[in-house]
């Protein structure tokens, strides 16, 4: 069967309301955004169409991402710059198509609708494929090795931490009495050992009983909060002044890490108890979203995988001084 294209397999989250508030940034001639998550090219391709002077740098792990964008967005030209990588490398992929700073700079994370509908990529729950969940093919490390590999006391942390998994430590010890008996090789047999971990009154709780148990590995198998965490100081740092971030996150863990780090930088460094501001403790952002947007029921009905997003913006207002700069890191450090 032919391959549809990218404008038929994906409905881009909360696209205007992006656009509107990456716009005021994006007017004049020669603006560079990035998109940090090019998936398959929908957010990409209405920026570059809003936008007629504007060059896009769009950047993705997933090799079959960028071959299904680069189709989606070829009429575009040399409008449109590709970058394949993970989206912490975002002055680094301004570099090499020879932009020194971004105007825009757009995040939609989690997993993409391309991978969840791969059904040989492993993302999905829903039917039975190996257990893969790798963004990047040439990745070394899948879900498989992952579930028959880490030792229980790391599994039980994985489910936990990353997907606030209630019954972690019942997961994790069914995972590892299964493997004694064969190794785990498909998704199906990750959600049998699940379901009859987890009692059955609480199965329903939250949707399907492995949703966290499969949000839990893929992040561990991608080091997606890991790279979340140096991507947006990334981005705040690749931006101009007058220059915008914008944020989707699907789940609590994403959403915390941008809140956190959009607050540090909207926040004033000065020493508690100290007289007068001066002008190195100023704030650096303006945040323009009021707490966490999200879509409207109707967006939802339309794109069901919507319903999770949240979304965050904020836009620079001046440049970091040295200090700033030194005492925002060390508390992120902290």
């Amino acid at each position: 069967m032919a391959q549809r294209p990218a404008e038929q397999r994906h409905v881009p989250v909360l696209l205007q309301r992006c656009l509107d508030l990456m716009a005021p940034a994006l007017q004049e001639d020669g603006a560079v955004a990035v998109d940090a998550t090019l998936g398959m090219g929908g957010h990409s391709e209405a920026l570059l169409r809003r936008f007629p002077g504007l060059h896009l740098v769009g950047i993705d792990r997933d090799p079959q991402a960028h071959a299904l964008a680069g189709a989606r967005l070829a009429g575009f030209g040399d409008r449109f710059h590709p970058v394949h990588a993970t989206y912490d490398r975002i002055p680094e992929a301004l570099a090499e198509h020879g932009f020194a700073r971004a105007d825009a700079v757009l995040f939609d994370l989690g997993v993409s609708s391309l991978q969840l509908d791969e059904r040989e990529r492993g993302f999905a729950y829903s039917y039975d494929a190996p257990l893969d969940m790798r963004m990047d093919g040439s990745a070394t490390r899948t879900a498989r090795d992952v579930v028959n590999d880490y030792p229980e006391a790391e599994l039980r942390r994985i489910l936990r931490d990353w997907g606030e998994e209630r019954f972690a430590a019942r997961i994790a010890r069914a995972l590892v009495e299964r493997r004694a008996q064969a190794p785990l090789r498909t998704t199906g047999e990750l959600v049998d050992v699940v379901r009859a971990a987890v009692p059955q009154a609480a199965q329903h709780r939250k949707g399907h009983p492995a949703k966290q148990t499969f949000q839990a590995l893929r992040i561990e198998v991608n080091e997606e909060l890991d790279v979340l965490r140096r991507a947006v100081p990334a981005a705040l740092g690749a931006v101009r002044t007058g220059g915008r971030v914008v944020v989707l996150s699907y789940h609590s863990l994403e959403d915390r890490i941008v809140k956190q780090a959009f607050a540090r930088g909207a926040a004033s460094s000065a020493p508690k108890g100290f007289p007068v501001e001066l002008e190195e403790h100023r704030p650096t952002l303006r945040v323009l979203t009021r707490g966490a947007e999200t879509p409207t029921p109707e967006e939802i009905a339309e794109n069901p995988r919507a319903a999770s997003a949240r979304l965050r913006a904020v836009e620079r207002i001046r440049e970091d001084t040295p200090q700033h700069a030194a005492q925002k890191a060390q508390r992120t450090r902290a």
